[in-house]
């Protein structure tokens, strides 16, 4: 057997100990024993205060949110609107409101705050401000789903159904999955809640069903008549299903007697 000179191996140790001792790690070059010590580790890159809130948020945590995009600067717009989304989140909407118009007043371009702003008037049922809003927003951002399916919404609230179903169909053409998304956080928020609820699934059912998009046509028929809606009979013969009656899936949904939730 061939033995390694004494004296190499003692380099190699000498070596690797001077490393150790300048830097606390063992460095990529140290060799012990010929065999290549771990290479140091790369230190993380710090994280913004905005991005360490958008963590908050999407883990629901917005009061650690606050106080994490209030670390930034009071100028940034983003971060005001982002305040604003998260009291509005906690149904603080008259500090929401202020924080909104703190990002229009920085930024009087910024779409996504006077969409918010709207949000907030449509929360209160002040519906006409609300469609206000959202108009300005959409002048601002034209190709925004999301804005088009708010103004939709609104116009939907006040009994202004060809409106509503006008803004609908745009926000789909926009962005087909545009109802479909779901997040409780970002930088513009899309407006869910209506009074009845029966009703509007029965419109949309009737959106994706002249679309040709039958399974979320069935699922927003199922929904309708699950919530109670009022006008089943006139269904076999609304001219919006009409590519859907010879489907099994629609005379199984017609057969039914679904338990109104």
């Amino acid at each position: 057997m061939v033995n390694r000179p004494r004296s190499m191996s003692l380099a190699a140790c000498i070596s690797a100990a001077l490393g150790f001792a300048q830097t606390g790690t063992i460095t990529p070059n140290s060799m012990v024993d010929g065999t290549r010590a771990a290479q140091v580790e790369t230190p993380k890159p710090v994280l913004s205060a905005e991005s360490r809130g958008d963590i908050f948020m999407a883990r629901k945590m917005y009061r650690e949110a606050i106080e994490t995009f209030s670390e930034g600067s009071p100028k940034d717009p983003v971060l005001r609107n982002k305040i604003g989304i998260a009291y509005h989140q906690l149904m603080q909407l008259d500090i929401a409101r202020k924080y909104y118009e703190q990002a229009i007043k920085l930024k009087p371009t910024y779409s996504e705050a006077v969409n918010n702003l709207g949000t907030v008037y449509y929360a209160t049922k002040s519906y006409r401000r609300a469609i206000s809003q959202y108009k300005k927003a959409i002048k601002l951002a034209p190709d925004s789903a999301s804005i088009h399916s708010n103004l939709g919404t609104a116009y939907y609230s006040r009994n202004l159904l060809a409106l509503a179903n006008e803004e609908y169909r745009v926000a789909l053409k926009l962005d087909p999955e545009v109802f479909e998304h779901h997040s409780s956080y970002g930088s513009l928020l899309q407006e869910r809640s209506v009074q009845d609820r029966a009703k509007f699934h029965y419109m949309m059912a009737a959106i994706y069903a002249q679309d040709g998009r039958n399974e979320l046509a069935l699922q927003y028929l199922r929904k309708a008549l699950e919530e109670g809606y009022k006008d089943r009979k006139k269904l076999p013969d609304d001219p919006a299903f009409a590519g859907l009656r010879e489907t099994l899936e629609f005379k199984q949904l017609l057969a039914l007697e679904p338990r109104v939730l």
